[in-house]
């Protein structure tokens, strides 16, 4: 009787067969892998532009509900009041700025930081402006200066309130209600007075993630 003979080993077109399949599944695995890496990434960076978004908005109300207004005697049209209202003044104009234009706000607060080991306090000269950073995007910086005030002129040096800068928007309320784009407390076509309210609209991030915050911060005094 012949013995039948028992293969032992697998075929060439059989391990073809279990390499291509092989193939298919790391291929999948690396394809979820990524993706749930690059989502990862994607959530971080959101997160981060959230909480820096939230943050300079904090620190613009702050400022802003610590507005210092003078108390000035005689009429609005006085030189006196005149000579007051270049030094404590709330402006808010547009800056030309590498083909964008962007707003800026400047006012007097009692909202000052001390930077270092400078530890004096007293009534700062804000300003809020966009400078545009070495990679091409945009920085909303913040400019603060105790008295007395030097012409204000942008400085790398200012703080950072928030990077990323795709748009800024402020909008100034008198007590009626009415909308203006600008602002100029020293002005008398404002008839010398503050704005009743600042609505603050700014937009951070980039192409793929980005964040809008809004706020409308009523001012705790008048004139």
């Amino acid at each position: 009787m012949k013995r039948r003979k028992t293969s032992l080993g697998f075929t060439l077109v059989e391990i073809l067969i279990a390499v291509f399949i092989f193939g298919i599944l790391v291929t999948i695995v690396f394809a979820s892998f990524n993706t749930i890496v690059g989502k990862n990434e994607i959530i971080d960076e959101s997160i981060t532009i959230f909480e820096m978004g939230n943050n300079c908005l904090n620190r613009m109300i702050v400022d802003l509900h610590a507005i210092y207004v003078p108390v000035y005697s005689g009429d609005s049209g006085s030189e006196s009041f005149d000579d007051m209202s270049d030094v404590y003044r709330v402006v808010g104009g547009t800056s030309f700025l590498e083909g964008d234009d962007f707003p800026n706000l400047e006012f007097t607060s009692l909202g000052h930081v001390p930077l270092k080991k400078n530890n004096r306090y007293g009534i700062a000269r804000i300003v809020y402006y966009v400078q545009a950073a070495d990679d091409g995007n945009y920085l909303l910086r913040r400019s603060d200066n105790l008295y007395p005030y030097q012409p204000f002129e942008p400085k790398k040096s200012d703080p950072v309130l928030c990077e990323q800068v795709k748009s800024l928007a402020f909008k100034y309320y008198d007590r009626e209600g009415t909308e203006y784009e600008f602002w100029d407390s020293g002005s008398e076509e404002f008839k010398y007075a503050i704005p009743s309210a600042i609505a603050i609209k700014i937009e951070i991030g980039n192409d793929s993630v980005f964040h809008m915050f809004e706020t409308k911060v009523s001012i705790p005094v008048s004139r």
